[in-house]
């Protein structure tokens, strides 16, 4: 898919730039341009804050000219981190400024492209820019180019706490990507920081916040979410569904290892589908492996699904520095996410019912039928879920 990159806030901004530091890489391994940039090389991305500090790393890249000073979009002052700051804007000048700029360079960089697939939004749902701005942004990506795919990556914040407003903030914005979105890449902070190595309670001994977290913890952070982006969003050059077997077999076995089986209550999680890309798959033994049987059990796929396993392969693996490695990229519609919903409504009902920083969403225009009507929304996909 020939796409946009669009990266929104303080997280989005980061994890743009690791992609855009992976994408340089692997265009020059694999000598073919990359569905993300240009016929004129120059990276197909649009940067957006509310603030400039993250932002002045982008400008490394239009100095070096892989990105156009002109799809660098920047206000004077965050957003406080509330999602209806960051929706409404200042309900001044400078907020609508800000959208309007966002777009203007989003529609430029579509029509730059020979084929304009969709755009691929990267952001955080716990902040006030990514969270706010970015779901008002998918709103008008949404209505601008309706028939273009729209995709988010979208990080969830540390279940120990990274803000007092980030369960306000994630049942907003998960409300708001429902509605627009075509699909929802969901990556938790913890699960990331699990696979740096560094104990949680180490990590957050100093003040229990995600700004305790060291500068190299948050890089590998930001690459293991890429590296997961890169596997399932590079192209491929097999898409089926249809003598080293068993690595695809082992392969498959440490995906599964992440995946949660059961929920707090003792019910089984289910899948409604899986998508396995495969690269490295010279031998095409991907197909003929048990990897296929093993992700369908280990992900306990839904009986009314007669195909719930597609695959992807590519004989080259352009994520890795050696091209022939083996690298298997697992996306699943899982029923797990029922746990993270569940958890934001309760923690949001509680503060409700305390009245708990309610003022500063009122400020900007969010009543409490909007969190009721967020609420309902996020219930009604946990049902769906359970009814499986």
């Amino acid at each position: 898919m020939s796409a946009v990159i669009l990266q929104v806030g303080q997280c989005g901004n980061q994890l743009g730039l690791e992609w855009c530091e992976m994408l340089s890489k692997t265009s020059k391994n694999s000598g073919h341009r990359s569905p993300f940039t240009t016929k004129e090389d120059t990276l197909a991305a649009v940067c957006v804050d509310s603030e400039s500090k993250v932002l002045k790393r982008a400008q490394r890249l239009v100095r070096n000219r892989k990105l156009l000073e002109s799809n660098i979009v920047q206000g004077k002052g965050g957003r406080g981190n509330n999602w209806a700051y960051g929706y409404h804007g200042h309900w001044v000048k400078e907020g609508d400024q800000l959208l309007h700029q966002a777009m203007e360079a989003v529609r430029r960089e579509a029509e730059r492209r020979d084929y304009y697939g969709g755009t691929v939004m990267l952001h955080s749902v716990s902040g006030g820019t990514g969270s706010g701005l970015g779901s008002r942004l998918c709103e008008e990506i949404r209505a601008e180019f309706p028939v273009s795919h729209l995709l988010t990556v979208s990080v969830v914040p540390h279940q120990s706490g990274e803000s007092p407003l980030q369960h306000y903030n994630t049942l907003l914005s998960l409300d708001a990507l429902h509605r627009s979105c075509d699909c929802i890449l969901l990556f938790h902070n913890d699960q990331a920081l699990g696979c740096s190595g560094v104990p949680q309670n180490k990590a957050f001994a100093t003040s229990g916040l995600a700004s305790a977290l060291s500068q190299d913890t948050l890089s590998f952070m930001n690459r293991h979410i890429v590296s997961c982006m890169a596997g399932l969003l590079l192209p491929v050059r097999s898409l089926t569904t249809a003598r080293d077997k068993l690595k695809w077999d082992s392969l498959a076995g440490i995906t599964l290892q992440s995946v949660p089986q059961m929920s707090p209550t003792g019910k089984s999680y289910t899948s409604r589908a899986v998508l396995a890309v495969a690269r490295g798959d010279q031998d095409k033994s991907f197909v003929t492996s048990s990897a296929h049987h093993k992700l369908k059990q280990g992900h306990r796929c839904v009986a009314w699904n007669p195909s719930p396993i597609d695959h992807w392969t590519d004989p080259l693996n352009e994520v890795c520095s050696s091209a022939d490695a083996q690298l298997l990229t697992v996306c699943s519609n899982h029923s797990s996410v029922t746990s993270l919903l569940n958890h934001v409504v309760r923690r949001t009902k509680e503060k409700i019912a305390a009245r708990a920083y309610l003022h500063w969403y009122e400020r900007y225009g969010v009543e409490t039928q909007d969190f009721q009507q967020a609420t309902d929304t996020l219930l009604s996909v946990m049902e769906e879920y359970d009814a499986q």
